[in-house]
Formats: C-alpha cells, sequence, structure tokens
C-alpha cells in the first residue's frame, strides 16, 4: 500500500512539474508579433539633448542659437516644426516672436543628424544688450 501511494505521488509531482514548465514557456512568436515589436521599436523617441545660448538668427521654421558647449563657442541650427512649443516670457508665442539677442533654452531631439527643436523658452535679451546692439546699428 505504502508503495502504491509513493508511486501515486511521484506521478502526480511529475505531471505537476510538467505543468509548471509547460506554464512558463512562451508561444512561439508569430509575424504578427514580429511586426508590433517593429512597431514599438520605431516610436522610441531619440534621446532629448538641451542647449542654452542666445538667439543670433530666427526664422519661422529655424533658429540659430550661439552658445557655450564644452567650453567652446559654437553655434546651433533648430529646425522648428507645428509640434515645437515656444514660449517668451512663459507664455505661449509663435516663433516670429523670438527676435535676435534673446535668450533661449532648446530642448532638441537629434535625428539623423538634422536637429529638431520640441521645446524653446525664452526670455528677452536684457536692455542693455538691446541698447548696446542699438547702438552698435547706428554706427
Amino acid at each position: 500500500m505504502k508503495r502504491a501511494l509513493a508511486a501515486i505521488v511521484g506521478v502526480a509531482f511529475v505531471f505537476a512539474s510538467a505543468a509548471l514548465v509547460g506554464a512558463q514557456t512562451p508561444p512561439p512568436a508569430t509575424k504578427a508579433d514580429d511586426k508590433k515589436m517593429e512597431k514599438d521599436a520605431s516610436m522610441k523617441k531619440a534621446p532629448h539633448h538641451t542647449a542654452v545660448g542666445t538667439v543670433k538668427t530666427a526664422g519661422a521654421d529655424s533658429i540659430v542659437v550661439g552658445g557655450k558647449s564644452k567650453g567652446k563657442e559654437t553655434e546651433w541650427t533648430f529646425a522648428l516644426n507645428d509640434k515645437t512649443k515656444i514660449k517668451k516670457a512663459g507664455k505661449d508665442v509663435t516663433a516670429k516672436d523670438i527676435a535676435v539677442g534673446d535668450k533661449v533654452t532648446v530642448r532638441y531631439m537629434d535625428e539623423g543628424g538634422k536637429m529638431t527643436a520640441m521645446t524653446v523658452n525664452a526670455s528677452a535679451a536684457s536692455k542693455q544688450a538691446a541698447k548696446a546692439k542699438e547702438d552698435a546699428t547706428k554706427k
């Protein structure tokens, strides 16, 4: 009787172990799963970067900012699009409201060598800087 009971418990253990292993094995991948994985990979966004500087030129579809990067003076050209959020003095504005000399912080993505601005936060140039520029243009 003890042997029969031990055999039944042993068989039950084998079936329970097999069921657990089967439950942990993922189903084979299908073509639909492959397409979903490709879509998820394409939806990943490029890493965001930040640049701080002064506006050199501004247009409807781009902005050129001068500043320092790794201790060296540099210029960045950022593409602007309909998804770019632009603020000046805390208020939503358009690209035409950005002026040369404004201090800006640009958050952008590098998309295959093209830097696209996601957000542009501007503050008006200081009155001293604006006056200096005005005086320089009069000379």
